[in-house]
């Protein structure tokens, strides 16, 4: 195999493709991306972990020789980071070494044949349907966080999406809090069987994501696997195994009858409750928050830092209580509003706070009190 390629579009591919690539591996190909060089001009470059598999295409100054080969992906990445702005890179395979030429500099490295490379078999993905890629990229930012990391409630490991009601609803739970995203269901989604996508799926897409937002993303999907397709043809395409499990019916958690309603300036109310938790510990996470008429008053006392408080301007009507939350869940959903105000739909001290921007968001929360 023997390609000439822009230094710039050769590490804008790899820097796509090398993240899935894990740093530590027991199995040496796994480490390495696959580049195959078509007599078109075409080069298609892939790499997987055996869950997640990204290929590439991107057009080639010349292909003097078609052929394939794997080279080390960290390794190439490195290199094509390090070489001169705008230079052009030769990539020459042969006798399992791949010689890298650009301006002066010349890298000889080892490779391994394509026949062991690992591929994820396409199979049939019968539900197809697109997506904003912008709308993709706020569905993902607006739940991602409660993604639970606890490997033993695998189920948990990923964002649930799943069609009811003529919507396509999104939903990521750990147990403590929950957060849905909303939106018309797509054409072609009808029908489609509920599906867990993996964290580290969902991360890479949302790495890719960023530099297509203007565009539309390709979603199809099995039972057991899903594919997205951004930039066409030309593009670049993630396939990803699915969790293989059970996503709880967490529509039983959202409360329905909350009756006192917080309403508060979610920036304020981020910040407050930012300065009352720097005193907190990893035992005494808690915020206390004291409801009175147009107020919210934070606190939290730490046994081995003293105690803090700051006040909090709020509409609110209701009788006054106290409620616990964890600081840190409370402000990762308060991370997420984007208008001037929250609402808090509070039924009591022991039971879920519903919270969104308000009833027309896609986007909703389910927050677990604390004791405090």
């Amino acid at each position: 195999m023997k390609a000439t390629i822009e230094r710039s579009t050769l590490l804008r591919c790899l820097s796509h493709v090398q993240s899935v690539v894990e740093r530590r591996n027991t199995i040496p190909i796994l480490s390495n991306v696959l580049i195959e060089a078509a007599s078109g001009g075409a080069l298609r470059i892939m790499a997987t972990d055996l869950d997640i598999q990204v290929v590439e295409t991107i057009g080639a100054v010349s292909v003097e020789q078609p052929g394939a080969i794997t080279v080390s992906a960290h390794l190439l990445f490195d290199i094509a980071r390090k070489l001169p702005d705008g230079s052009q890179v030769s990539l020459d395979a042969a006798d399992n070494r791949m010689v890298v030429k650009a301006g002066r500099s010349r890298f000889q490295l080892p490779t391994l044949p394509r026949d062991d490379f690992p591929m994820i078999a396409d199979g049939e993905l019968p539900t197809s349907f697109e997506l904003p890629a912008a709308t993709l990229a706020q569905l993902i930012d607006r739940t991602r966080f409660a993604i639970s990391t606890e490997e033993t409630r695998y189920y948990l490991n990923g964002i649930f999406f799943h069609v009811a009601e003529d919507q396509l609803k999104a939903a990521a739970t750990d147990g403590h809090r929950l957060a849905r995203f909303t939106l018309t269901c797509p054409d072609g989604a009808q029908g489609m069987p509920d599906v867990i996508v993996p964290r580290k799926c969902v991360a890479e897409l949302r790495k890719l994501l960023e530099e297509s937002l203007d565009t539309n993303v390709l979603v199809e999907l099995s039972a057991s696997k899903v594919r997205f397709t951004l930039g066409g043809e030309h593009g670049v395409v993630l396939t990803s195994k699915l969790i293989d499990g059970t996503f709880p019916d967490y529509s039983r958690v959202i409360p329905t009858g909350n009756d006192k309603l917080l309403r508060v300036d979610p920036k304020s109310f981020f910040e407050g409750v930012d300065r009352v938790a720097t005193i907190a510990t990893e035992k005494t996470r808690a915020v206390k928050m004291a409801l009175d008429t147009d107020r919210v008053t934070l606190s939290v006392t730490s046994p081995d830092n003293g105690t803090a408080a700051e006040e909090v301007p709020a509409q609110y009507g209701a009788e006054g209580f106290e409620i616990g939350f964890n600081a840190n869940y409370l402000k990762d959903i308060l991370g997420q509003i984007e208008g001037d105000t929250v609402e808090l739909h509070l039924a009591d001290a022991g039971a879920p706070t519903l919270i969104r921007q308000d009833d027309k968001s896609p986007a909703l929360y389910v927050l677990m009190p604390m004791r405090v």
